[in-house]
């Protein structure tokens, strides 16, 4: 029976899986630099410890850019934003890829990590106003489970491509990617779609909320240690625990794999139990970290230390999500795209930065 949001339930609208796609490539591009950092290294005559700025540098950009977009981006129809993200994503791809200048390189990643944090921003608003109350659920794990597969696929494959194009192969193909996603986003989410009016002082009100930066705080503190380690893998594994090159792949996906998990099973305990499922998972994420020290001269060690990181780390992540989205209280209207008002609803997400 079709919900009061013309969907039914148990069935997603295609614009969700169009939009999952968008996270897959964003998450890809996120972390990929990971399985390419000897390459562009020796390829753009740096260090491996000043290569990695490169993760760094988007991480910043996604900090400080995905709650700026957020507000920049509110009065904007949400269509046009997410073509507009797509669309300088790409570019700060091809840019990159036609650069032979770190510097340059570096700038690029800064503006992909603004883009993405604006499609982040509305993209997950608009998948769960497509699907509808019965499906938001199922929507927004939809979308969080692009970004768990960038981890699983994206990535190894993007690594695994580079040992053989260089790491400028995976950046043309993710700009080719991201050009084709921004016409499918053209084309299935309709010029008069539904959004959400929210004033910029209602979103800075939210920001004063305690429990949101709590949030925001845990998942700084236990990602910023999980992702610190990830950006210098490829060095660990094939200087310290001797993993030849061509096998390195194939631990990023041990990775993306423990992610997954994690993602997966994190979801039912944090709901019951939040600050508990965050504790136990900052705990055991901490004493794997610490393993890692005196653990990763050995392959065998090092693989299931990957592994394990993947999970325990992300396993916060859709228990912090739930907390910082649907903690503050938003009041917002939803006006259709000529902008008259169609329905007022208390409970509609507004757009909210990337807890990465």
């Amino acid at each position: 029976m079709p919900s009061a949001s013309g969907t039914t339930p148990g069935k997603l609208p295609f614009v969700v899986w169009v939009l999952a796609a968008g996270t897959f490539l964003m998450g890809t591009t996120e972390f990929v630099v990971a399985g390419l950092l000897p390459e562009l290294a020796g390829d753009l005559g740096v260090g491996v410890s000043h290569a990695g700025l490169l993760i760094t540098a988007f991480a910043i950009g996604m900090i400080v850019g995905a709650p700026a977009m957020a507000m920049a981006t509110l009065r904007l129809p949400q269509r046009r934003t997410l073509i507009l993200a797509l669309s300088v994503f790409c570019l700060g791809h091809l840019v990159a890829a036609l650069s032979t200048s770190f510097t340059i390189v570096l700038a690029a990643r800064v503006v992909t990590a603004l883009a993405t944090g604006a499609f982040w921003s509305v993209g997950f608003v608009v998948a769960t106003t497509a699907a509808g109350p019965h499906n938001a659920t199922r929507a927004t794990g939809i979308m969080i489970g692009g970004l768990t597969l960038a981890n699983v696929v994206g990535v190894p494959v993007g690594s695994f491509a580079g040992q053989f194009t260089g790491w400028r192969g995976p950046f043309w193909a993710l700009a080719v990617l991201s050009g084709l996603a921004a016409v499918f986003i053209g084309r299935f989410i309709p010029s008069r779609e539904q959004r959400v009016e929210v004033s910029l002082r209602a979103e800075v009100r939210a920001l004063r909320q305690g429990r949101l930066w709590l949030a925001l705080a845990a998942a700084m503190l236990i990602m910023g240690g999980v992702l610190a380690t990830y950006t210098y893998v490829t060095p660990l594994l094939t200087d310290r625990a001797g993993v030849p090159a061509g096998a390195v792949p194939l631990v990023l996906i041990a990775f993306g794999v423990g992610a997954l998990g994690g993602t997966t099973t994190g979801g039912r305990p944090g709901d019951r139990r939040p600050m508990a499922t965050t504790i136990t998972a900052a705990a055991a994420t901490a004493l794997v970290l610490f393993l890692m020290i005196p653990l990763s001269g050995n392959p065998v060690t090092a693989t299931l230390l990957v592994l394990l990181m993947g999970m325990t780390g992300f396993t916060v992540n859709p228990v912090v999500t739930a907390l910082a989205v649907h903690g503050p209280s938003h009041k917002g209207r939803i006006v259709a795209r000529s902008g008259t008002p169609a329905q007022r609803r208390h409970d509609e997400p507004a757009q909210v930065p990337s807890q990465r």
